[in-house]
């Protein structure tokens, strides 16, 4: 089945939707567990996005969380393995044809965990990108409204573009800290 990208304004239950989740994935991952992050769009507020809770879940050992597929299938998420991503582990919770959540297990370390958490907290930090990003999104989510790996790939230059802006910003925080 097709899935329709659609944005909408940033939802103010986005934060304890993420909240409800995590403490449930808390005692799932829990021997495993090193800490949860809200990322994505619904992440950043007063941006668009698609109403898809990502919740980002940092583990000792990647190769162990085969070991909590049932847990996550009674929660409502389908374990589909690294799905691209080499080193992460992902679980979408499907509702009728609804994506509500999407669960993104890395190991300690994986280069993608900085990566997420600069560019959420830099937009977080910086309206005016947030603004730009969440116009672009609208844009291309009419663009390519039953596209959705058209939309990502529209998304791609301004996403990287930021990446190296959060990525500038987060040394020049840690420098100041220094």
């Amino acid at each position: 089945m097709t899935r329709t990208i659609e944005v909408e304004p940033f939802n103010p239950d986005w934060p304890e939707k993420f909240n409800h989740e995590a403490r449930q994935l808390t005692q799932i991952f829990a021997s495993q567990l090193i800490s949860i992050h809200h990322i994505g769009s619904t992440a950043i507020p007063g941006i668009k996005a698609k109403p898809v809770i990502d919740i980002m879940v940092v583990v000792h050992e990647i190769d162990q969380v085969e070991q909590f597929n049932s847990s996550m299938i009674r929660l409502g998420y389908s374990p589909r393995g690294e799905y691209g991503i080499p080193g992460r582990r992902y679980f979408p919770k499907i509702i009728g044809d609804v994506h509500s959540h999407h669960v993104h297990v890395y190991g300690q370390g994986h280069k993608d965990i900085t990566l997420l958490l600069n560019f959420r907290d830099y937009l977080r930090d910086h309206p005016e990108q947030a603004l730009a990003y969440s116009q672009l999104k609208e844009k291309l989510a009419q663009k390519f409204r039953y596209d959705s790996a058209g939309y990502t790939e529209a998304k791609t230059d301004f996403v990287e573009n930021i990446n190296l802006l959060a990525a500038q910003w987060r040394e020049q925080q840690h420098a100041a800290d220094d």
